[in-house]
């Protein structure tokens, strides 16, 4: 037998390579680079990997590459920005069968032959690792006559761990841990590769195409299950549609094992006679399994559905029919035994989608594992990042995608809008009754068809309805409003801009050339701009300073940006209507364009007017929107309880993929038809009222505070009437919103300039107390704030955890109550339940109905005792980009639990504008005095400060 030896050899370059044999015909190669490893192994099979690069990037980031060939892939990434050479400090080290490259925290070390990859710290304690035999896999498929690898890749993945991240998705589902995650950009779900574990590691899976991560196996139709039908025959179930206004009458009854109506496409498989407008439907039967186990049943569907499993009701969701949900239903099978299923449907609409799969249960090791599975790569592609909290991570994701710069501080305040202000008179007669309630509002936005009927794309406003657009926007700017309005990529056949960059080859052409019609009127035939051209997106953005930016628009609401060429067509057809796109295979480069439209108006207007802060809100992004002043909503979600509902967990995943600003349609997109009726019945209208409040008070707590929605108009005195519980709740924390801008304005400073998080899951800050891993209706705004929304109708209390480690004020009362314990906190319609972390400074400032309106003075120090605290105060000038020149100050807080003092630090830096004289108001709060907040009571201590230190005693 022969031994293991390292031979060193020098290479062309000066470079050294280093060989590990086992036996002449079986030997891996190491080549040491400058900054970092490759590594080659010995022969294996075609699908196995035969090249691995560690690269360092970071103290606490390493760069892996793999490939079954023998070179990886040296192809620019569209998420990771360009860096300079690493600086950090890292050395190679080889021992029998394995070669590893080590920073002063992070060692990533291969194993030889099997290309096994395992991230240990300084302690030698394992982070994460790649299974023996590597986990890697590499599949050849062709797409648009390219060649690439299906890829994927596996980790190992201990019980007690917790997986977060990976974008914006609308199951409810906090912790990703035994879930499968399709990360593919749809109106509402939105993709980001950027998988946060609550380990405190991270995992940047840079690729563009769809991608499974978690359980990566693909759902299965309902026919791979046994099946039974209603009256017991084996091998399918029994569907039966009926008259919807006269249920009685059976239209068809067949037997169906396959539930697959999931796009236009599959319209055609439902039974001919059948108007979806005008049945009901209902599959019953039921369903065995050959394994015992945790199941999964994933279902998709517009209009009304309820699902039915063993007699449980475990679905009941609405959506409109022209934009399908979906929902994942974890169920625990035993082997040979039937389970009852029943889905009533009720498709609200000639249109509609439904579709019912399921996955088998995780056997084995896979059971501790999770992995990445891309359809289309050049080779297998992640960086792997290290920390010492889900922050540090965060941070590390940052570094390689790009900071998040400050946006605009009124960008922070309310945002009102509507689907659809249609006259430049209900955009000026809204802003005017804001101002005239006295209503805090900093931004108005004008949503789609503000152009001429058959002119989309043209960005000129319809004079017949808007006859001054420079006017408009004056007023608003006269009334210390910002205007933000909504454009898209989108062009209509035959317009003189459509001409434009069809004769420059800017545009997809499919959709085109299939001569399929949109919904307006009687439909028009459209398309795209390729937002991977640069001279395309240099031209989308001189078309949009020409005609808009000209004009005084504040910012730019980003639509349909998938992109959304043809609604509710599947995967193959909406490949084919961005093919090609200018880099290559749209089965690669799938996800990446909302990234890269971004960049295109980011760029533009950054070098159009480098002195205005951009701010972009889009409805799609990817890893590396944050970098482009990218902010995404979640698009057109339903007014319904259960959509509220899932916002939380949907917000929270987002915030933890890297990406800082996100926001929700305060009170739902769509609406149910029984909200349209005009008068609404008074049952129906009392929901609506609670279900908005409810929504404006999580709201109130996201990083952006907006509301939009279709009718029934959205403005808070269109919703109730003032004077009732409704309306002065939703005044109430808009009010709130403002009296904290201090705070949210330091939280926007602090995400910028040291990689913060604004909205943040339990698990981010109480990492060690297990009973937060899967907790997805609670969340932190900023250190301090414990936000506990009320999704529940008519709901006047609700159960909540007070996490461990801290105690916790009530913020209206100021009582404390100790962490670790689970409560039933009182939720009266007008308040949703809120505490303060013990050991929290709160800065609050003065009313205001705008936030450029006063100085932040007095700002009112609210110092919540019984443990050491701090917060840092960041100011800025609020609107250019001075801060990244460093025209910014900051103030620190220290509060001394064993002295009792707060210490208002000396200031650091200036700005033009800056407050030099300034006042702070003390309110101290304890547990031995509780005290309530209110801004309007005298405080214990004020204290005049110049940007010395001054030291308050707590008296």
């Amino acid at each position: 037998m022969l031994k293991h030896y390292l031979a060193i050899v020098l290479v062309a370059g000066g470079s050294a390579l280093l060989a590990a044999p086992q036996a002449q015909a079986q030997q891996a190669r190491v080549e040491k680079l400058p900054d970092g490893i490759l590594v080659h192994l010995p022969p294996s099979g075609p699908k196995q990997a035969r090249t691995i690069r560690l690269q360092v990037i970071g103290d606490k980031i390493v760069h892996v590459q793999a490939s079954p060939l023998d070179t990886v892939s040296t192809v620019k990434s569209l998420m990771a920005v360009e860096r300079q050479p690493t600086t950090a400090k890292w050395q190679y080290k080889s021992k029998k069968d394995q070669a590893s490259i080590s920073t002063p925290t992070l060692t990533a070390a291969v194993a030889l032959p099997s290309g096994a990859v395992t991230f240990t710290n300084a302690k030698g304690q394992v982070l994460l690792r790649e299974p023996s035999f590597g986990g890697k896999t590499f599949r050849p498929t062709v797409a648009d006559g390219q060649s690439f690898y299906e890829v994927t890749q596996t980790f190992e993945s201990p019980t007690d761990e917790a997986l977060y991240g990976l974008g914006q998705h609308q199951n409810g589902v906090m912790n990703y841990k035994g879930q499968q995650v399709e990360l593919a950009q749809n109106n509402t779900d939105v993709a980001v590769p950027f998988l946060l574990s609550s380990k405190n590691y991270g995992v940047l899976w840079d690729n563009y195409s769809i991608t499974q991560v978690g359980d990566t196996r693909t759902y299965e139709p309902l026919s791979t299950l046994k099946l039974y039908a209603k009256t017991g025959e084996e091998g399918w179930l029994t569907a039966t549609y009926v008259n919807k206004k006269q249920p009685s009458q059976v239209v068809v009854q067949r037997p169906e094992s396959v539930i697959n109506y999931e796009y236009l496409e599959d319209q055609k498989n439902f039974p001919a006679t059948v108007k979806l407008g005008d049945v009901l439907a209902t599959w019953e039967g039921s369903v065995e399994s050959g394994t015992t186990g945790l199941h999964h049943f994933w279902l998709k569907n517009a209009g009304y559905a309820k699902l039915f499993i063993d007699g449980k009701e475990v679905v009941n969701k609405w959506r409109q029919a022209w934009n399908p949900g979906t929902s994942v239903v974890p169920l625990q099978m035993e082997k040979g035994r039937k389970y009852s299923l029943k889905l009533e449907w009720d498709p609200d609409g000639g249109e509609s989608y439904l579709g019912l799969k399921w996955l088998s249960p995780l056997v084995g090791a896979s059971q501790q594992q999770y992995g990445f599975r891309s359809e289309a790569g050049r080779d297998l592609n992640y960086y792997f990042v290290q920390g010492a909290s889900a922050d540090e991570v965060i941070s590390g994701y940052r570094t390689l995608t790009g900071p998040a710069p400050i946006m605009p501080k009124w960008a922070m305040g309310f945002w009102q809008s509507r689907e659809r202000y249609k006259t430049q008179d209900e955009m000026l007669t809204t802003a005017a009754e804001f101002r005239k309630r006295q209503i805090p509002i900093d931004n108005i936005v004008l949503d789609w068809s503000y152009w001429k009927q058959a002119e989309w794309g043209s960005q000129e406003f319809d004079p017949a309805r808007f006859a001054n657009p420079e006017g408009l926007i004056k007023t608003l700017h006269d009334q210390n409003l910002h205007f933000m309005i909504s454009v898209w990529p989108k062009f209509y056949e035959g317009i003189t801009n459509y001409n434009d960059f069809n004769a420059k080859g800017y545009l997809y052409k499919r959709n085109i050339a299939n001569r399929t019609r949109d919904w307006i009127a009687q439909g028009y035939t459209s398309t795209f701009y390729d937002s991977f051209n640069p001279q395309a997106r240099q031209a989308f953005w001189n078309l949009l300073n020409t005609k808009l930016f000209s004009k005084g628009i504040d910012a730019w609401w980003m639509d349909a940006s998938e992109p959304d060429i043809y609604s509710n067509t599947n995967v193959q057809t909406r490949k084919e209507l961005m093919t090609p796109t200018h880099l290559g295979s749209s089965t690669l480069y799938f996800n990446g364009f909302p990234l890269q439209n971004a960049k295109g108006i980011y760029e533009g207007q950054r070098g159009t007017k480098p002195d205005q802060r951009v701010f972009l809100l889009t409805r799609s992004g990817y890893a590396g929107s944050q970098r482009y002043a990218a902010a995404i909503w979640s698009g057109d979600i339903a007014s319904r309880w259960e959509d509220l509902k899932n916002q939380i967990p949907a917000g929270l995943n987002f915030s933890m993929s890297g990406i800082p600003y996100w926001t929700s349609d305060i009170g739902g997109f769509a609406v149910e038809r029984r909200y349209e009726k005009t008068p609404m019945a008074a049952q129906d209208q009392e929901e609506w009222r609670e279900l908005n409040a409810r929504w404006y008070q999580y709201g109130a707590f996201c990083p952006l505070f907006r509301v939009h929605g279709q009718f029934p108009f959205r403005e808070i005195y269109n919703i109730a009437p003032e004077g009732s519980p409704a309306y002065q709740s939703m005044v109430y924390y808009n009010q709130l919103r403002y009296r904290l801008m201090p705070y949210i304005y330091s939280l926007a400073g602090h995400t910028h300039h040291e990689n913060g998080t604004i909205m943040r899951g339990l698990v981010m800050d109480f990492g060690q107390d297990a009973g937060v891993r899967n907790i997805s209706n609670q969340f932190l705004f900023g250190p301090s704030l414990l936000v506990n929304p009320v999704t529940d109708y008519r709901a006047r209390n609700r159960s909540l955890y007070l996490p461990a480690g801290t105690g916790w004020f009530d913020f209206y009362s100021g009582k404390y109550q100790a962490g670790g314990q689970t409560l039933t906190a009182d939720a009266p319609l007008e308040r949703l339940p809120l505490y303060v972390r013990e050991g929290s400074i709160l800065p609050f400032g003065p009313a205001m109905q705008y936030t450029s309106e006063k100085p932040a003075d007095p700002i009112t120090l609210y110092v919540y005792t019984g443990k050491d605290g701090q917060f840092t105060l960041y100011e800025d000038e609020n609107v250019n980009y001075n801060y990244e020149k460093g025209a910014f100050a900051t103030i620190p807080l220290r509060y001394d639990e064993k002295a009792k003092t707060l210490t208002i630090g000396e200031r650091k830096g200036t700005f033009p504008g800056m407050l030099a004289q300034r006042t702070f108001q003390v309110v101290w709060v304890s547990q031995a005095k509780p005290v309530a907040w209110n801004l309007d009571a005298a405080p214990a201590k004020t204290v005049q400060y110049s940007g010395s230190a001054v030291t308050v005693k707590m008296e």
